[in-house]
């Protein structure tokens, strides 16, 4: 198949209207077509997507289609005809349309026989309908309208109440093209109104994780409405009662059963929760009993995920285990225990080591997340919208510089997030405690202190203790895996120190050697921080999206604090922000490290600042990615690719000496930012995705005026070294790279 063309079609119905034509009598997608002859060997492996092959009955077919189509669209006397043009055993399929006569609505009327139902649409119909006079005839309207009335009765007790108990008539015989319409609503055969139901008891069945119920287990009568019965012997009847939203009395709200369907299913402890059942009680009362059968997961996980990514002589992985346990204390609390390590290796020449470890880091921590607000007091279950969490979390981490610095951290905090509407989030962590020391090598802190580094000694070196609170705001989160139009925001705002910052000038607690209050005999650290993530999805149609995001972020010491704690500052580069340069080694500003000179001194300062010098109190990245789909099947998986530019960089608040260049100025602000370009693909196998990322750095700020242009200036040097190269490598002791290979799992944002 060649080509598709539509003829005689409003413009607003013609992108539709393609859609109707028989998917076998499409285009086929080139990329998807050329993956079947490569790899397909003839139909023996389902690998791309086989020619499509001309059918003249499915054309038959698709003629009508578009014609029923525009019909349903108000152009009831509307006719197609098709031709087929063959060239070069390729077909070319041709649909003209004559569309004739728009009919509008002129008059809407409902003729409804239970009077109680009269009411009931009449009080709601000016939110619900969507037949209007003078709109267009439309018989999606009509079938949407049909859908809300059913689902007003539905909400209303109406559990009997069924869609074709709604139809509607409509009248163009006036020719004129206007169509009076009547919505008439009957009663069950041989009654004379619609019984409505209220909720009596309710049984709550959980089987074991294969779904099976063996044996015999004692049922327990919970209070006056539930029964609970355990096959699993893993749950408490509370963890259900409270997310099911039907109470005994209620009339029969199918919200309601969605609702407690929708809060189950979140609870991430049970594999299938189906929609409630029910059953009518054999008396004249109109009351249902409800049963509820549940099929939990099993109750222990483990997941392996991990990244690898390589820039010239520096090369690095990060791999990561999370074992879950869903139901700690039969409460479906959901314990994490997540353990991380990461490694960068250096075979360049300014590496302390040649092909030795740069840097590693090693985190383990704990998460138990209960499904519900626990406080002392009296909170009402905050389920309407989703279902809210505690979260009780503890992380150490460990980090190694060869030849610098060995620095532990210990976190400890209680976090509550709860839905405030479907696309509102918010998290709340009352209390947060850090715990950090940093133990410098001697010989290292020792050379560092004679050269004036004082402030690197301090950023790292020192032990502190600080307490903070948290909070963060989401919107439109749950939508990121869909392809809307739609805004995403993600803010969070960060405090530290305060409180210690009151109980040390009550207690009039001691300083350290630079005037700074102690709590407990340390230091604690006195801060503000916030950060913004705000992203623009655009929907291009099919699976293509245009995403742009602004990532800021601010973080400003004071009181206590001269400067902000090594954890709390910003840093840029790596897979998921500016892809062209490798994590930890843009910036600050214009710093560049050739500053260091050349000679012992210089390689000393380059080989133990390296990932530590580039930082700041300040960040602003921004992104824009295209995002398309490549193939629908590409050896089992889902081939999506995108490109991107990143662009942004870190700050620091006030000029250092010696990160010259590095400090935060509106003038400057163009010079300082830099830019990198790529491609990408994503392997989406459903449940994650696996993504490779090719990333070129494209403006360098580091450099100055045109120089920084490093791609267009330098393009020749891309694959091989030149005089810009040797020239970089004598400046600032390592090769130059142009080229950042990322490799991960999932998107980058």
């Amino acid at each position: 198949m060649r080509k598709i063309t539509l003829k005689g079609i409003d413009k607003e119905f013609s992108e539709a209207a393609v859609n109707y034509v028989d998917k076998e009598q499409q285009p086929n997608n080139w990329l998807n077509l050329q993956f079947y002859y490569l790899f397909s060997k003839k139909g023996k492996k389902d690998i791309g997507e086989p020619p499509n092959l001309l059918d003249s009955s499915l054309v038959e077919f698709s003629r009508l289609q578009i014609q029923k189509f525009l019909q349903n669209k108000g152009y009831l006397k509307a006719k197609v005809a098709d031709t087929i043009v063959v060239k070069k055993k390729k077909a070319q399929l041709i649909f003209t349309a004559t569309e004739g006569t728009m009919f509008r609505i002129r008059n809407f009327k409902d003729s409804i026989a239970d009077k109680k139902i009269v009411g009931l649409y009449r009080g709601n119909r000016a939110r619900l309908t969507h037949l209007r006079p003078r709109e267009r005839f439309d018989t999606d309207s009509l079938a949407a309208d049909r859908d809300e009335v059913y689902q007003l009765m539905k909400r209303n007790g109406y559990y009997d109440f069924l869609r074709q108990y709604i139809t509607f008539t409509s009248d163009t015989t006036y020719n004129k093209g206007v169509a009076d319409i009547t919505m008439i609503v009957d009663n069950p055969p041989g009654k004379q109104s619609h019984p409505v139901y209220k909720i009596n008891n309710t049984l709550i069945t959980i089987s074991n994780s294969s779904g099976r119920t063996p044996g015999k287990v004692d049922t327990l009568q919970v209070d006056s409405q539930f029964r609970f019965v355990d096959f699993s012997h893993r749950f408490t009847p509370k963890i259900v009662t409270i997310y099911v939203f039907q109470k005994k009395g209620d009339l029969y709200n199918i919200d309601k059963q969605t609702l407690t369907t929708s809060r189950l299913s979140e609870l991430n402890v049970f594999r299938n929760v189906p929609n409630p059942t029910y059953e009518k009680l054999p008396d004249s009362t109109n009351r249902l009993n409800t049963k509820i059968d549940i099929i939990p997961l099993k109750q222990m996980s483990d997941r392996v995920e991990g990244e690898f990514l390589f820039n010239g002589g520096r090369y690095g992985f990060d791999i990561g285990n999370t074992f879950t346990d869903r139901n700690v204390f039969k409460s479906a609390a959901i314990l994490q225990i997540k353990f991380n390590y990461s490694t960068l290796f250096d075979n360049g020449r300014n590496s302390t080591t040649a092909g030795g470890v740069e840097n590693q880091e090693f985190k383990i921590g704990a998460t138990l997340t209960y499904p519900q607000i626990l406080t002392p007091l009296n909170l009402p279950i905050l389920g309407k919208y989703g279902v809210p969490h505690t979260t009780f979390s503890s992380n150490y981490s460990l980090f190694f510089q060869k030849g610098l610095v060995e620095r532990e951290s210990f976190i400890n905090s209680i976090s509550y997030d709860f839905t405030e509407t479907a696309d509102k989030v918010h998290t709340v962590t009352p209390i947060d405690i850090e715990f950090s020391k940093g133990l410098i090598d001697p010989a290292a802190k020792d050379t560092l202190l004679r050269k004036g580094y004082y402030s690197y000694v301090y950023l790292i070196g020192r032990t502190i203790f600080s307490s903070g609170s948290q909070y963060t705001y989401q919107l439109n989160a749950n939508k990121l895996s869909t392809y809307k139009n739609f805004i995403y925001f993600r803010g969070s705002l960060d405090i530290g120190g305060n409180t210690l910052s009151l109980l040390s000038n009550i207690f009039n607690t001691k300083r350290d050697s630079l005037g700074q209050r102690t709590i407990f005999g340390y230091t604690f650290a006195q801060y503000a921080k916030g950060e913004i993530d705000l992203r623009f999805y655009k929907s291009l149609g099919g699976e293509q999206q245009l995403v742009f995001r602004f990532n800021p972020g601010l973080g400003a010491p004071y009181g206590n604090s001269s400067q902000l704690i090594f954890e709390k500052n910003f840093y840029t580069g790596g897979a998921n922000d500016i892809r062209a340069w490798l994590p930890r080694t843009l910036g600050p500003g214009n710093f560049n490290r050739s500053f260091y000179g050349v000679g012992d001194s210089a390689e000393f300062n380059r080989k133990n600042l390296k990932y530590l010098d580039q930082f700041g109190e300040i960040k602003f990245v921004a992104n824009a990615e295209y995002r398309y789909k490549l193939a629908d099947n590409f050896f089992g998986s889902k081939l999506k690719g995108a490109f991107f530019i990143d662009a942004g960089n870190v700050w620091r608040l006030h000029e250092e000496a010696k990160n010259p260049g590095g400090q935060f100025q509106f003038s400057k602000f163009w010079q300082s930012t830099a830019m990198g370009i790529g491609t990408g693909l994503r392997f989406d196998l459903g449940f994650f995705v696996f993504r490779f990322d090719a990333a070129l750095k494209f403006k360098d700020p580091e450099f100055n005026g045109s120089e920084q242009w490093v791609l267009i200036d330098h393009f020749d040097e891309l694959f091989h070294s030149g005089a810009f190269k040797k020239a970089y490598l004598i400046s600032n002791g390592e090769s130059y790279n142009f080229l950042q290979l990322n490799f991960g799992i999932g998107l980058p944002f």
